[in-house]
């Protein structure tokens, strides 16, 4: 099996070495961008830039082997959302939102792509995560809330090394200011290093305040709210057939459980048609278990985080402890379990929710469970990191 870990440090880290076994990157040539903040040419002319920059930055030699190539294959992507998104709007080049396709498009590369990518759930996660803020540090400051925003990315990826990321990216280009965008960066360090973010995620008080600083308009991240929650509310999470019906029945303890494709079958409704109808009356009966403050699971796919934000909400207002439960299975496997099950998806609709795939992020729950290389119950927030410092 590849392993492209392996063929980046085969081939010197090296994009052009790298594009040569994974074309994936081969989309970026010809995407045009907007000469004010990119001069030097195209999207792919500007990573290879970045990657080049990248291994000449005085930090370079201090990070583990594992961080450098981890780095550079953030680094190799960061832009890959770039062709999807990028548009001619009033004579200028623009591509908005391309960090955020920028994810899924990775993570869907990796996933369908795992006996070529050979990168493990965490690994691949990393890595689109660090596509997704890699643009924070220059614009963190702009932001309604720039603390707010650093600290749900802290949950997610290693500060030291999205520093170093888009570092790299405002090296590897041409452009009008680059002084300007440089010090906007090394102000995001800074301020990293105030709030204690630079090596992990921020220490509140706990879960419970956690959860309450991502889901409140103004709470300070320093405060220890008394936890008023009262029981608790499994969230499902997952591509259909990733085996959400299987843990439930090994792990669920026997609560009761609303699954959406039960309700479908009692109501004689096709898979896509009367969505609504099936989670107005999904809601009825969660509110009834709520509003009895009785434990139960929520069963259903929930791969857009709006879904599963809504959903929270509602929990939560109930003084719920929501559990995030996501489970993945690989994608050859998925598709052999589609061809067993007796209500088949079909292959296109499977391939458009793997397009559209948001993994839940540690802030979302109370909590948030995940498929850990094998442990579907390690939480993510379980991450140590290193300590970078500005040039």
């Amino acid at each position: 099996m590849t392993d492209i870990l392996s063929v980046i440090r085969q081939c010197d880290f090296s994009l052009d070495g790298l594009a040569e076994v994974y074309p994936e990157l081969r989309i970026l040539m010809g995407v045009e961008q907007n000469p004010v903040y990119h001069a030097e040419g195209d999207v792919y002319s500007h990573t290879r830039m970045v990657c080049q920059e990248m291994v000449k930055m005085e930090q370079w030699p201090a990070l583990s082997e594992r961080e450098q190539k981890m780095l550079f294959l953030a680094g190799a992507f960061h832009d890959i959302g770039k062709p999807a998104c990028t548009r001619l709007e009033d004579g200028r080049w623009t591509s908005p939102k391309h960090t955020i396709t920028g994810e899924k498009v990775f993570r869907a590369m990796a996933y369908r792509g795992q006996d070529r990518f050979g990168l493990t759930w965490r690994d691949r996660e990393l890595a689109a995560g660090l596509i997704r803020y890699h643009g924070l540090p220059a614009w963190f400051w702009s932001k309604r809330r720039p603390e707010f925003d650093l600290l749900k990315a802290a949950e997610s990826v290693p500060m030291g090394l999205l520093y170093l990321l888009s570092a790299a990216d405002a090296r590897g280009r041409i452009c009008r200011e680059p002084e300007t965008m440089r010090d906007h960066i090394a102000l995001f360090l800074e301020q990293v290093r105030e709030l204690g973010i630079e090596d992990g995620p921020y220490p509140f008080a706990g879960a419970y305040t956690r959860y309450q600083y991502f889901h409140r308009d103004s709470l300070w991240q320093g405060s220890d709210l008394y936890d008023d929650t009262e029981f608790d509310v499994w969230l499902m999470a997952g591509l259909p057939l990733a085996g959400k019906d299987t843990w439930i029945a090994k792990y669920g303890e026997g609560r009761p459980v609303i699954s959406l494709d039960d309700i479908r079958q009692e109501q004689g409704i096709a898979p896509g048609e009367k969505s609504a109808k099936v989670a107005a009356i999904a809601t009825d009966r969660a509110r009834q278990f709520l509003r009895r403050k009785e434990p139960f699971i929520w069963n259903a796919t929930n791969i857009i985080r709006e879904t599963r934000q809504k959903l929270c909400g509602l929990f939560s207002s109930y003084k719920a402890r929501v559990h995030i439960m996501y489970l993945e299975v690989p994608y050859r496997e998925l598709l052999k379990r589609n061809e067993k099950r007796n209500r088949y998806i079909p292959v296109k609709v499977l391939e458009q929710m793997i397009d559209k795939l948001e993994v839940p992020a540690p802030w979302e729950g109370y909590d948030v469970c995940v498929p850990a290389d094998g442990d579907i119950q390690a939480p993510l927030s379980e991450r140590t990191y290193r300590r970078f410092d500005a040039e």
